[in-house]
């Protein structure tokens, strides 16, 4: 496993990289829909997910004015209820704020912890403040500073978001590594001139043949121990 030299800020990405973001949304389903059986939630999940996905899309590609995750997450959230048949709109607001309710990968908040003490670790994520300031606070992560895209009004991979994290880390692109399971994310940070660390997450986007990073880890102790060993 080869170092990773010359770094000065990590980034990382949250969603799916830091938390496992299914699993969160699918407590989220159940206990909104508690008869339902795995296939109802895998089901409700996908509505869920798919809604988020094109939405942000839209606003990527500018066929909608911006919306925060926040937002967004409420839309899919009255989606699910109707699909599911239950009304009750306390229990429709419980579950727009399931995101806010991810729990960490085993590995997240430790090493978060460890690399704090040798770099300044920022967090990027698309997720909005709110939901990103309950979320850290819920899983445990601990950041020197966590950045939402909702500053920008944009989603990753649009390069005003990886920007946002170079103009927070004031120093040169190739000094920043961004640190994601998702392979769009990274090549997203790499057009801007960020270095590059995939971490394999199992709801995450792997790699092509195609791709460059500057590392590929199993886990964040690899990541920790290629950034720190000397």
């Amino acid at each position: 496993m080869a170092a990773i030299r010359d770094i000065e800020v990590v980034v990382f990405d949250v969603l799916g990289t830091l938390v496992d973001e299914p699993s969160g949304l699918r407590a989220g389903i159940r206990e909104a829909v508690p008869g339902s059986d795995e296939a109802q939630v895998d089901e409700l999940l996908a509505l869920w997910q798919r809604y988020g996905e094109r939405e942000q899309q839209r606003i990527g590609q500018g066929d909608r004015a911006y919306a925060s995750t926040s937002v967004i997450d409420a839309e899919a959230a009255q989606l699910v209820a109707a699909q599911a048949a239950f009304t009750d709109t306390s229990t429709v607001a419980r579950l727009a704020t399931a995101g806010r309710r991810l729990p960490p990968w085993d590995d997240s908040p430790a090493g978060l912890e460890q690399l704090s003490r040798h770099f300044p670790v920022l967090g990027l994520s698309n997720a909005a403040h709110t939901t990103l300031l309950r979320l850290n606070a819920h899983a445990g992560l601990r950041w020197h500073q966590a950045l939402s895209a909702e500053t920008v009004q944009a989603y990753k991979p649009a390069p005003e978001v990886y920007q946002l994290a170079l103009d927070t880390a004031g120093c040169a692109p190739d000094r920043v590594l961004m640190v994601a399971a998702h392979a769009w994310d990274l090549r997203g940070a790499q057009a801007k001139g960020m270095r590059t660390a995939y971490v394999h997450r199992p709801v995450g986007d792997p790699p092509t043949d195609r791709d460059d990073f500057d590392g590929r880890f199993d886990g964040l102790d690899q990541l920790v121990s290629a950034l720190t060993d000397r």
